[in-house]
């Protein structure tokens, strides 16, 4: 009886569903529940961006090769801004806070342990991603107006400044990295671009884009970790 409800479409199964006993009916409706929930969880799981601060994810992600080839795209949110904050401001009222600048200098560390030698590296030309960019490689970089128009075109210009053999290293916005991820077909749920966290994207030979995971500031340690091991 019960594989005959599971086996119609839902308007068939509820209308079944009254005729059974009562007992029966409660329990197809738990199984329906149970069946949808799993399939709920399945799908959130394989849109989820990886946490490249997952050991498992970081090593599925395939990041180490992709970036020896120099075919990856790092998008990194500028640090905590400090008109947004209580916290002491590092100087600049419109740039990031001393806090802020500390963590970006730890986001920075696990950059360099991933290795810049070819790499390209960006930072928008806002008070508070040149702070940060400062902070991450000890150093003023270059900066890049469209670092700072996060519009439509923004993913265009990402991809279009990627070199062949090269990483790209951006210091950028959290509507920024929106953006891009729309361009990825992230759903919108799944955005959670926190202060100094990076989107890691590959880009191959023949253009095509592929994100390969996000990690907060908070689990950088963990990818400089597994870079030591």
């Amino acid at each position: 009886m019960l594989h005959g409800v599971f086996g119609k479409s839902p308007a068939s199964r509820l209308a079944q569903l009254h005729r059974l006993p009562y007992g029966t009916a409660l329990f197809a409706v738990l199984c329906l529940l149970l069946t949808l929930g799993v399939a709920a969880v399945w799908a959130h799981s394989r849109l989820a961006i990886p946490n490249l601060g997952n050991p498992q994810h970081l090593q599925r992600s395939g990041l180490y090769t992709e970036w020896s080839k120099g075919s990856v795209i790092v998008v990194l949110r500028h640090a905590e801004r400090c008109d947004r904050s209580s916290n002491a401001c590092l100087a600049d009222p419109s740039g990031i806070t001393v806090a802020g600048s500390q963590v970006a200098a730890e986001v920075g560390r696990g950059l360099q342990r991933l290795g810049l030698a070819t790499a390209d590296v960006w930072a928008s030309p806002e008070v508070r991603t040149q702070q940060t960019a400062q902070a991450m490689f000890g150093k003023a970089i270059a900066t890049q107006d469209w670092l700072n128009q996060c519009e439509d075109h923004f993913a265009e210009h990402v991809f279009s400044h990627k070199r062949s053999g090269h990483n790209l290293v951006l210091v950028s916005h959290s509507g920024c990295m929106e953006q891009l991820e729309q361009a990825l077909e992230v759903p919108t749920y799944m955005s959670s671009n926190n202060y100094a966290s990076a989107l890691f994207i590959t880009q191959g030979s023949d253009g095509k884009a592929e994100l390969l995971g996000q990690i907060p500031a908070s689990e950088w340690r963990k990818l400089v970790d597994a870079k030591e091991k």
